[in-house]
């Protein structure tokens, strides 16, 4: 059955895509929920209006991430904690930690959810850690840990 997506879906499509999907997945699920409607003739238009006004908006939230990118690539957060003699921290630096250094160092704000998967920091030093910023920009913001002064 071919569906018109009013929703991005994982695996499907984006909005405003028209996609095969099973029949009853598009009438149990999809439809339902109001993520799809079936395509038909006239909606066509209206498909491509949809995506249209998807790839317009998209291209804006690109062009802001990868503003914010050319200011990250030159920032480094600095974050500060107590560790022991061997420069083992106590505790770990987490994505929230390192999120907030940011927006406090550089006036950047950044969800925690954008911070892709990486160990938490649990050593003294300079660490790398890998940003998604949009679905097309990704980046890598510098993080030194320092022995807390205290």
């Amino acid at each position: 059955m071919q569906v018109v997506l009013r929703a991005d879906l994982d695996k499907v499509g984006k909005r405003g895509d028209i996609v095969d999907v099973a029949d009853g997945f598009a009438r149990n699920y999809l439809i339902p929920r109001g993520q799809a409607f079936a395509a038909t003739k006239g909606v066509t238009a209206q498909a491509t209006a949809m995506r249209t006004s998807r790839d317009r908006v998209d291209g804006k939230n690109r062009e802001a991430a990868e503003g914010v990118a050319r200011t990250l690539v030159a920032t480094t957060v600095r974050i500060e904690r107590r560790a022991g003699a061997e420069g083992r921290l106590f505790g770990s630096i987490t994505n929230q930690d390192i999120v907030e250094a940011l927006k406090e160092q550089a006036k950047i704000e950044i969800d925690r959810k954008q911070l892709e998967d990486h160990e938490p920091i649990k050593q003294i030093g300079q660490h790398v850690v890998p940003v998604k910023l949009h679905a097309d920009v990704h980046v890598s913001l510098n993080v030194e840990v320092a022995p807390d002064s205290e």
